[in-house]
């Protein structure tokens, strides 16, 4: 390819559940038949989720736009073709019928990688906004199923003191924000 285009963002539309596998796909279709020049990156925005399964922490990736793959590409000649020819794909979102793929606007893709950032920096960051007075159900440890309310909130430890019943008797437990959902 002698000229060189600028590369700009599109977005590609794909079955839900199946934007990993796909884009692995479109990745070795564009290479295989040797267009690896006309792609930068291929991405599939997600973010880390923090679930509680039987008191262990699992870290999952959740697509953040289901259905669809972002791509840094020189959509010229052949690539569109290629990419709409990968199972599982839909087409260009914008696209209109027998049209060109329309490219996302600078600000489109910032916000849509600054999420991607944003999510990379807050990953660890369970924002959890639980306040004092606050009533809250202990759903995970020893203590699970009681109910209380909150005296104190650490930050910093990301831990949360819950004033519970136990017995007929008020007790504080030290729980972590992980170990209680709100009322």
């Amino acid at each position: 390819m002698a000229e060189v285009t600028e590369k700009k963002w599109y977005v590609i539309r794909a079955v839900s559940g199946q934007e990993a596998k796909i884009k692995d796909y479109i990745d070795s279709e564009i290479n295989r038949m040797g267009y690896g020049e006309a792609v930068e990156e291929l991405l599939v925005p997600t973010e880390k989720v923090i679930q509680i399964r039987n008191g262990k922490k699992i870290n999952k990736e959740r697509t953040y736009f289901p259905g669809y793959i972002m791509i840094k590409a020189n959509l010229a000649g052949e690539v569109p073709h290629i990419i709409k020819s990968v199972t599982n794909v839909i087409g260009f979102l914008g696209e209109t019928k027998g049209g060109e793929p329309v490219p996302l606007r600078q600000s489109e893709v910032n916000r849509m990688l600054g999420k991607v950032d944003e999510l990379a920096l807050s990953a660890e960051h369970v924002a959890i906004p639980f306040t004092v007075g606050e009533s809250v159900k202990v759903i995970d440890g020893p203590f699970n199923g009681f109910t209380g309310s909150i005296e104190n909130v650490n930050e910093e430890k990301r831990k949360l003191e819950v004033m519970v019943k136990i017995f007929g008797r008020k007790t504080p437990l030290e729980l972590s924000y992980m170990q209680v959902e709100k009322l």
